[in-house]
């Protein structure tokens, strides 16, 4: 993801993060103070995140982050509904691309997402109405003092999870889900002596 922006000054590495962030991962640094937990009403920002987190499975989010600008391209600006009408040769061009990660279960699995999402689309007029039902509509604000206290899962992952499933939604597992929650701002992990957990508040 190309990103404008000022070079970091030294009291903006000095500012109290996430223990996770690496200081010296620009990508990663410029996530967590500017997206991470950040509320999100968008859906075509709801579906980047769903393909990203699919992706990510198994892998590091920083490798993710360093391949963003190769999906945006290769997923149509991640645009639902041509990711939907995807032929089986698009996904199979796809597969050769080496700007993503080439797993044809992941690729197919996006394909078929976008199709599930524009139903719930069509069902709740958008996916952003869909998927803060499960935070009544509001972030969840959680408390914590270290990384090891963030949770992998919650009850509200695993209700999101269980229903995308029965939508017919793959790699959507529900710690998938919590991962998609904390990175549109449906929950706020941010530990409490970060920066941004103040900012986010």
């Amino acid at each position: 993801m190309q990103i404008d922006r000022p070079p970091a000054m030294p009291g903006d590495l000095a500012k109290k993060r996430c223990a996770w962030v690496r200081a010296d991962d620009p990508l990663m640094l410029e996530y967590h103070d500017r997206e991470w937990g950040v509320p999100v009403h968008d859906d075509r920002k709801h579906f980047e995140f769903l393909i990203l987190e699919g992706a990510q499975a198994g892998l590091s989010w920083s490798t993710v982050l360093k391949k963003r600008e190769a999906y945006r391209r290769a997923f149509a600006g991640f645009d639902p509904a041509r990711v939907a009408r995807f032929t089986a040769q698009r996904i199979e061009k796809l597969i050769q691309d080496p700007g993503i990660i080439r797993n044809r279960l992941k690729i197919e699995s996006s394909v078929r997402n976008a199709k599930a999402f524009l139903k719930i689309q069509e069902e709740f007029s958008s996916f952003d109405n869909f998927c803060w039902r499960f935070v009544d509509g509001k972030p969840k604000l959680n408390k914590l003092t270290s990384t090891q206290q963030i949770p992998a899962t919650s009850p509200e992952s695993d209700a999101f999870s269980k229903e995308l499933r029965q939508r017919g939604f793959n790699f959507v597992g529900s710690t998938i889900l919590y991962a998609h929650m904390q990175a549109v701002g449906m929950v706020n992990d941010h530990l409490i002596d970060c920066f941004r957990y103040r900012e986010l508040r």
